[in-house]
């Protein structure tokens, strides 16, 4: 059954999404080997042969992309820094993912004063604005990843929630959950073997959403400068970058994480067009 399931989706893969997967699966190989990958220490201030600080220099065979304004490799950070944005990426989307098909299984199936509640927490959620929020929690806090995830699981889990509870309310007047109800089967049963299963595939395409958006959001916190000033990541490299006035002259300093943001992000989006042909296969078809 699980190998029908698996053909079948695989075989809904355009190459579009066949080329988002590859993009998401080199940067994965890239974020495990990073170790390996590093050509210098991303920390350390090279120098010249006359002993000067390698300030600004542009890509060579010793630092393929270049140096900083203060004579660090760019190179090594950008591959380093794969591990915490795919870090707050995956860990923030699972967790929303989560949280949000849970808890639209609950408003849905028991619906009225349930339902009721849970949708104005929901309405709630949506009046904050996203990214101020995170700013101020990380500022109230302390600037690190786990608490740039914190954020992004507190408000994004609205989204999946909202959707899915829509997706629930349908379901549960089907046959099958009507005739799992007269077998006797307790709600818990039904909302998790009846309802859940046909509801995955939904839930992976906001899962891929998910992570795409907690990128975009790691990378925004931490370019203003709240990220962890320990923890190498992209959004970081482009506030060093920024700061320090070389956004205009240093082209290798900037282009290399943004094309990876975009990249990760561009992945993830086609990725999610495969989840979503599998939840409607006439999709497929215009």
């Amino acid at each position: 059954m699980m190998q029908t399931k698996w053909a079948r989706w695989m075989s809904l893969l355009s190459a579009k999404q066949l080329l988002g997967l590859a993009i998401l699966v080199l940067y994965l190989l890239i974020a495990l080997m990073a170790p390996i990958l590093m050509t210098h220490d991303p920390w350390e201030i090279n120098r010249t042969e006359r002993g000067l600080v390698a300030r600004l220099q542009p890509p060579s065979s010793q630092h393929f992309l270049g140096t900083t304004h203060m004579g660090r490799d760019v190179f090594s950070p950008l591959v380093i820094g794969t591990r915490a944005t795919l870090l707050v990426g995956i860990v923030a989307a699972f967790c929303v993912t989560l949280i949000g098909t849970n808890v639209g299984l609950i408003s849905g199936y028991f619906g009225g004063w349930v339902d009721e509640v849970i949708m104005r927490v929901v309405d709630i959620a949506y009046s904050i604005p996203f990214v101020p929020f995170i700013i101020i929690l990380v500022t109230l806090l302390e600037p690190s990843l786990w608490n740039i995830i914190l954020g992004i699981v507190l408000l994004f889990w609205r989204s999946p929630t909202r959707v899915i509870r829509s997706q629930v309310l349908t379901l549960k007047t089907r046959p099958f959950v009507k005739a799992a109800r007269v077998a006797g089967a307790g709600d818990l049963r039904i909302i998790y073997t009846q309802i859940a299963p046909n509801i995955l595939p939904l839930a992976f395409l906001y899962m891929t959403i998910s992570v795409g958006w907690a990128v975009v959001t790691e990378t925004s916190v931490s370019f203003l400068g709240l990220g962890d000033p320990l923890v190498i990541s992209w959004g970081q490299m482009l506030n060093l970058a920024f700061l320090s006035g070389a956004v205009r002259h240093a082209w290798w300093w900037i282009v290399p994480p943004g094309i990876s943001i975009i990249l990760i992000v561009v992945a993830m989006f086609m990725i999610g067009e495969a989840s979503e042909e599998y939840a409607n296969p006439r999709l497929k078809s215009r």
